[in-house]
């Protein structure tokens, strides 16, 4: 192969591929899509709570109505004394949103009977808050029953919340305090990440082959270079342009998420209460203990995420993800460039890409099974099995993993890129310059045995 036909070619798709509209689009527009990710659930919490609702309640079981504490959400009006019926014909000119309807003490379960009426339907948070303050004071006319005092204290103080304080040990016999939902956090974002772009960029190295190919440009470039040198010189001039996308995704998403947190971001989940934080955390998909520490202050469980994310091997991480990523692109790139030739449209390539698709799906479940056991035998043979390994393994590395599962694993995958690369090269050459057919996996199997 000619170098420098090579890099000429590199030169040509860049630059081809950063100029384009697209490009600067997707440049500019995933940063902001990924700040949204972050922060909107913490701003439509806050902006999309209800206010200034009014129920009007028939209490018949003498027991809630002191439970139902009024909020900025809504308001509780004692209408015991009302009739049902005319309450519910004069719910508009009472200006009411809702009647709420406690039934009497049932003797033998003890509990009650809610109803609710109301014109519009009641939001699920006016719901389930009514029915938490009425269900504490069922929980306590309950205990009340059983004579006995201060059964209410007694029952608050057998309640035991245990926090369990992790640590790791050095081989120099120290220990540092740890958190594993950090570990788990870095582990998920690295997966999400080097699966979007393997999956993405490869995809982009077959359909610029299959444009070339049908519009025959592929038969004029041919013609100046050989057919291997402009199938790696596309693959390394498409993972060029990923690297620099990459970059810029994160210095654009750095700025936006700080510029929004200054306003918004977690001072906003600080300020929260407990039950609006702990709703932010749910629909963001934030841990919930994590959640627990910000809003109750824990000090030691604060500590334990910040030294854990202070003890994190950042080189090794770096290093393993550039490693992982640019191995898997180009063994990942490879197939799909020789899909791309076998081709005439994206179309044709459905059957020929399911060979391919399926162990990258398989790494991506096998991930997401390591988060949770990451030394189990499942995520082991992921993270060594090269068409897995890019993924699996980086979903372990934050637990930490021997140097020489991770030196085996690298290697492995080196030698299978080559080994799939030169698989690829010969199909790529033949299948370039055929058209006309809809190509089988016996005529790549033709393909790759001509010299």
């Amino acid at each position: 192969m000619n170098i420098r036909n090579i890099g000429v070619i590199i030169s040509r798709e860049y630059a081809t591929r950063v100029r384009k509209k697209s490009f600067l689009v997707i440049t500019f527009i995933v940063p902001v899509l990924f700040a949204l990710l972050c922060t909107l659930p913490a701003i439509i919490m806050l902006l999309s709570k209800e206010t200034g609702k009014k129920v009007e309640v028939t209490d018949r079981s003498g027991i809630v109505m002191p439970y139902l504490k009024d909020s900025d959400a809504v308001s509780f009006v004692d209408c015991s004394d009302g009739n049902l019926d005319t309450l519910k014909k004069n719910i508009v000119a009472d200006g009411a949103d809702a009647i709420l309807c406690i039934s009497p003490v049932d003797p033998e379960t003890k509990s009650v009977k809610v109803d609710m009426y109301s014109i519009k339907p009641v939001s699920v948070d006016i719901k389930e808050s009514i029915a938490s303050m009425v269900g504490e004071a069922v929980e306590d006319y309950r205990l009340s029953s059983y004579s006995i005092d201060g059964l209410k204290q007694i029952m608050e103080d057998v309640k035991a919340d245990i926090t369990v304080s992790t640590y790791t040990v050095g081989e120099d016999g120290e220990d540092r305090m740890t958190s594993s939902e950090v570990y788990m956090i870095v582990s998920i974002v690295l997966t999400l990440v080097i699966y979007m772009f393997i999956a993405m960029f490869s995809g982009m190295v077959m359909t610029s082959v299959i444009e070339e190919k049908s519009s025959k440009v592929a038969e004029v470039l041919v013609s100046s270079v050989k057919a291997v040198e402009l199938m790696f010189g596309k693959i390394i001039g498409v993972a060029c342009v990923a690297l620099t996308q990459f970059f810029l995704w994160i210095v654009l998403a750095a700025v936006i998420i700080v510029g929004i947190n200054a306003t918004v971001g977690l001072d906003s989940l600080m300020g929260a209460d407990p039950d609006q934080a702990q709703e932010i955390a749910r629909m963001s998909g934030m841990d919930m203990s994590m959640v627990d520490t910000v809003v109750s202050g824990n000090d030691s469980e604060m500590a334990a995420v910040f030294e854990t994310l202070m003890d994190l091997n950042y080189g090794q991480l770096i290093f393993s993800f550039v490693v992982y990523f640019l191995l898997g692109y180009l063994l990942y790139a490879s197939l799909f460039a020789a899909i791309g030739s076998a081709v005439d449209n994206e179309g044709d390539s459905t059957q020929l890409q399911l060979p391919v698709t399926i162990p990258l799906l398989l790494a991506f479940f096998i991930a997401f099974y390591a988060f949770e056991a990451p030394d189990s035998q499942l995520a082991f043979w992921g993270s060594i099995i090269p068409f897995t390994s890019p993924i699996v393994m980086l979903a372990r590395l934050p637990f930490g993993v021997p140097a020489w599962e991770l030196a085996l694993s690298i290697v492995l995958l080196l030698l299978t890129f080559v080994a799939l690369a030169y698989v690829s090269a010969r199909i790529y050459r033949v299948g370039l310059l055929m058209s006309g057919k809809k190509t089988t996996f016996a005529d790549l199997w033709k393909w790759l045995k001509q010299k």
